[in-house]
């Protein structure tokens, strides 16, 4: 069992999902616990669409709440956290986290395992974070097959990240296929963090161009990602970007109507 690591425990509740009102230097700080504990525990970052799926699949929003980190991805939600009194709440966005904690395994000799993205993303990510931080320990790569995998082909895959020794593998599948991937294998891979990044694949190795930075300040990520993708991703931001909008307002209303109904009755602590 990991040890409970008491850094900064307060959470709140997002349309029914429990994020950590964090900024990064909790969530480094937190990571970096995990590894020298030996803990056994996965990071879901959290975005408006991650949200949205949750609350739709009760088993998914499970896996996020029973998550040992739970990181404020999406402006919204951080916008949404402070609006309810999570007043220190900083983004910690995936592409970031995945770099501030490649510089901190450099100095530290963290072992790094990169899980998922496209045929030959994991690779050019490895390259791409090798020559952002000279001595990174890259312990291995796997781009698992679009199918789902038979159980030996999974068995094979769990006994190759766990030959491979290291501290933090990081899961590129896409929300929510890398979420229930990191519940499902937890206790199976022995490393100490798993941490799910999606995007941050194709954006850290060059692969997808980011959202300039004013666009990421302001909210407006998905408006880029969706000029950048409209075939793919347009049924999914018809949906969340209003959805998330209609009920987050309808939420701070009821909140604001009823303040005593959310007194705390203990903050849940989070890992």
């Amino acid at each position: 069992m990991s040890a409970v690591v008491r850094l900064h425990t307060d959470r709140g509740e997002v349309l029914g999902v429990n994020v950590c009102a964090i900024a990064m230097d909790d969530a480094i700080a937190t990571l970096e616990r995990w590894i020298s504990e030996g803990c056994r525990e996965y990071v879901c970052v959290t975005d408006v669409h991650a949200v949205m799926e949750c609350r739709r699949d009760p088993l998914l929003r499970k896996i996020y709440n029973e998550a040992g980190m739970v990181t404020p991805d999406g402006v919204p939600v951080v916008y949404f956290l402070r609006l309810i009194g999570k007043k220190r709440t900083q983004r910690v966005y995936g592409p970031d986290l995945m770099r501030e904690m490649t510089a901190v395994s450099g100095r530290r000799g963290y072992r790094q395992f990169y899980y998922g993205g496209d045929v030959g993303v994991a690779e050019k990510l490895k390259e791409a974070l090798v020559g952002f931080v000279p001595g990174l320990q890259v312990a291995g790569t796997f781009c698992p097959p679009f199918r789902k995998m038979t159980p030996a082909e999974d068995r094979a895959a769990v006994d190759a990240i766990n030959a491979a020794r290291p501290h933090i593998v990081w899961v590129g599948l896409g929300a929510p296929k890398q979420e229930r991937w990191m519940a499902e294998h937890l206790g199976r891979i022995d490393a100490p963090v798993m941490i799910g990044v999606g995007a941050a694949f194709d954006f850290l190795s060059g692969t997808k161009r980011q959202a300039p930075q004013w666009m990421q300040r302001h909210a407006l990520e998905w408006l880029f990602r969706l000029c950048s993708e409209p075939r793919r991703l347009w049924r999914r931001y018809a949906y969340i970007v209003p959805g998330f909008a209609f009920l987050a307002v309808g939420e701070l209303m009821r909140r604001a109507i009823r303040p005593s109904e959310d007194a705390p009755s203990g903050s849940p602590s989070w890992k």
